[in-house]
C-alpha cells in the first residue's frame, strides 16, 4: 500500500473515505473499507412483500436473543424494529445542542407498538471529542460526522449485554431514497458540484477534488450514472461510518436492506412525484397500518452549534481562514481531518 497523504486528504473531503484501496495516509495505518455485499449476491425484490420475505429470511437465521437495534424516527429502522423479538432493546441517539433534531418521541411509538424496550442515548460534543481518536485509529482515516453518536449507542448496547446490532442504513441507497439526489438527470460536472462534500481546493494549500471517485460513473454523453454513484461511493461511505462504530465497540452487525436490491429499474417518475422509496413506504404501511409515514430525517447532529466557535485548522496543509462560509457539517469534516493528521503524526 502506498503512502499518499495528499490524495487521501482530497478523497476524504470529496467522498468521506479513501476511495483508492491502494493508498493510505501513512505507512502502517490502513484505511478500513466497509465490507459491502456484491450485487450478484443481493436478493431481487419486486414488491414490498418480497422485501418483507427478504428481511424475515435473514433475521430468522440469526439468534436475536442478545441483539439490539439502532432505531431512528424514520421508516427504515422502524420496519426492522417490527421483526425484533419482544423486549429487544432499541437505541436512539439524541444529540444535545442548539437546534438539535430529537427523534426519540417518534422512535418510542414503534417500540410501544411492538413491545420493545426503548433506550435513549444522549450524545454531546464532549462525547465526540472523547471518542474521535479511537474511531479514527480503528478506521485508519478521519471519521464521518455521524460515527461518534453511533459509537456511543453501540457502547451502551455492548454494556447492556448485546452482541449484535440490527440497523437499517441501505434502504435509501438500494430502494430509491435520497430523493434530492434523484430529483433530476445530472450532468457530470453538475453532479460533482452538487455531491462533493468539501472541495479540497478551497481548504488545502495544494488540493483539488478527487476526480477518480467520479470517473467510473461518467457517461459518454456528458451525464453521470447517478444511481450507480449513490449505490457505490455514497453507500460505502455512509454504511462504513456505522459499521466502523459497531466494530470498534466489539459488536457484530447486520443491515438486512444491504442484502436486497430492486428487481426492476427504479421508477424515477414516482420518486420525483413524491414517492421516494415507494416499496419501503408500502412495507411501512404493512407493518404500521395505524401510523402515518414519518418525515424523512437523516441521522443528524447540531453541527452548526458545535462548530460555530471553531477558528479552523492550523496545520501547514490548510489555507488560512478556510472555514469562512463552510457549513457546520463541512467544518466537522475539516476538524476531523486535522485531528486525524495530528493523531498519526504524534
Amino acid at each position: 500500500m502506498m503512502e499518499d497523504k495528499k490524495y487521501c486528504m482530497e478523497s476524504y473531503l470529496t467522498v468521506r473515505y479513501v476511495y483508492d484501496e491502494n493508498k493510505c495516509f501513512k505507512e502502517g495505518i490502513i484505511p478500513r473499507k466497509h465490507p459491502d455485499v456484491p450485487l450478484e449476491k443481493k436478493v431481487p425484490c419486486k414488491t414490498a412483500e418480497d422485501i418483507d420475505e427478504g428481511i424475515r429470511n435473514q433475521l430468522e437465521k440469526i439468534d436475536l436473543s442478545k441483539a439490539g437495534m439502532l432505531l431512528s424516527g424514520g421508516m427504515d429502522s422502524a420496519i426492522l424494529a417490527s421483526y425484533m423479538p419482544k423486549g429487544a432493546k432499541c437505541y436512539t441517539a439524541r444529540c444535545i445542542g442548539e437546534n438539535a433534531v430529537d427523534e426519540t418521541e417518534q422512535a418510542k411509538k414503534y417500540c410501544d407498538i411492538y413491545e420493545l424496550e426503548h433506550v435513549i442515548v444522549d450524545v454531546t460534543w464532549d462525547d465526540y471529542v472523547n471518542e474521535m481518536d479511537e474511531l479514527m485509529l480503528h478506521d485508519g482515516s478521519p471519521i464521518i460526522p455521524n460515527e461518534p453518536q453511533a459509537y456511543k449507542a453501540a457502547l451502551r448496547a455492548k454494556a447492556d449485554g448485546c452482541n449484535l446490532i440490527v440497523y437499517g442504513d441501505c434502504a435509501d441507497t438500494e430502494f430509491g431514497g435520497m430523493d434530492r439526489l434523484l430529483s433530476k438527470d445530472w450532468k457530470y460536472d453538475e453532479w460533482i458540484n452538487r455531491f462533493t462534500f468539501l472541495d479540497a481546493s478551497k481548504v488545502l494549500k495544494d488540493g483539488s477534488i478527487a476526480m477518480d471517485t467520479y470517473e467510473k460513473y461518467r457517461k459518454t454523453n456528458g451525464d453521470i450514472d447517478f444511481i450507480g454513484y449513490i449505490q457505490g461511493p455514497y453507500a460505502v461511505s455512509a454504511a462504513g461510518a456505522l459499521t466502523n462504530a459497531f466494530e470498534c465497540a466489539g459488536l457484530d452487525y447486520i443491515d438486512p436492506f444491504e442484502h436486497l436490491k430492486m428487481a426492476e429499474p427504479l421508477d424515477l417518475k414516482r420518486v420525483r412525484n413524491g414517492e421516494s422509496k415507494y416499496l419501503i413506504r408500502q412495507l411501512f404501511k404493512m407493518r404500521y397500518p395505524m401510523l402515518e409515514i414519518p418525515e424523512k430525517k437523516p441521522m443528524s447532529r447540531p453541527a452548526e452549534a458545535w462548530m460555530k466557535n471553531w477558528g479552523g485548522p492550523k496545520r501547514k496543509e490548510f489555507k488560512e481562514d478556510c472555514v469562512t462560509g463552510l457549513t457546520g457539517e463541512q467544518r466537522l469534516l475539516l476538524y476531523s481531518l486535522e485531528r486525524f493528521l495530528d493523531l498519526i503524526d504524534a
